[in-house]
């Protein structure tokens, strides 16, 4: 049975979608992105999200990661970390993650899919490792029970304060007069959270570099030409900073 915070959550992700009639005029997939921007840093960056994971792995204990990207969340953990598996549903990015698995000399798996239909595939782990990635779920429901199911210690979500494209808004307005609901937030996956029985200990804190914002990108993005770029450019002058803020969301299974 859903419950009212579940639906919020529903209501929310499902307006952030593009319209099909602004997708059919694209030029270009506005998803695209580039798996070398998602490649971890030769230093893990201390982050409350690598420290929570570390306090769960203790002297050691194998991890699996949700949505790994390039494998940043995963390979901050090096060091405590047995053995990493990798799940994610581009194989350019699990490509990247194998990829800085083997330079760093861990052992590795990578499983390619959707989480969490690829759960039986990946099995368990003692740390559950998720970066990022619950912006892209309208279903949060089974996402986080699966996470749970996953872990045999504990789980670690770190997410934006509010949806990472969230700042896109006015720009979809200017260029293609579409108005979107408000952003989904922290506090609504923690409602989400407090539905299926989840306690997480939620920490807020401000990220150190800023993200990027690449005109060419937010072209794609917006479903505009390439021709418009110059336009998108200027437009984002006047766009605020982006927000920096960041949470992770921590929860012991056993």
């Amino acid at each position: 049975m859903t419950g009212p915070a579940a639906q919020r959550w529903r209501e929310l992700q499902s307006g952030r979608g593009v319209p099909p009639e602004i997708l059919a005029r694209a030029v270009a997939s506005p998803w695209v992105h580039d798996p070398r921007d998602f490649a971890a840093p030769a230093e893990p960056v201390d982050t409350p999200s690598r420290r929570a994971a570390l306090d769960l792995l203790g002297h050691g204990g194998t991890v699996l990661d949700i949505g790994c990207g390039g494998g940043a969340g995963a390979f901050a953990l090096v060091g405590r970390a047995t053995h990493l598996t990798g799940v994610d549903h581009q194989q350019d990015m699990l490509d990247v993650f194998a990829e800085g698995a083997r330079a760093r000399g861990v052992p590795h798996d990578t499983v390619l899919g959707r989480w969490p239909e690829v759960a039986p595939d990946a099995g368990e782990a003692d740390v559950v490792v998720c970066h990022h990635v619950l912006h892209n779920v309208v279903e949060l429901g089974p996402f986080a029970e699966a996470l749970s199911a996953a872990a045999r210690r504990g789980v670690v979500v770190e997410m934006l304060a509010q949806h990472p494209m969230a700042w896109l808004d006015p720009l979809w307005v200017r260029f293609h007069d579409l108005h979107r609901p408000p952003p989904a937030t922290t506090d609504d996956a923690v409602g989400v959270l407090v539905e299926l029985g989840i306690r997480a200990e939620v920490t807020s804190w401000e990220r150190e570099k800023p993200p990027k914002q690449d005109a060419e990108w937010v072209t794609r993005r917006l479903c505009l030409p390439p021709e418009r770029v110059g336009e998108v450019a200027a437009a984002m002058e006047e766009i605020p900073p982006r927000p920096r803020m960041a949470a992770t969301l921590t929860w012991r299974t056993g």
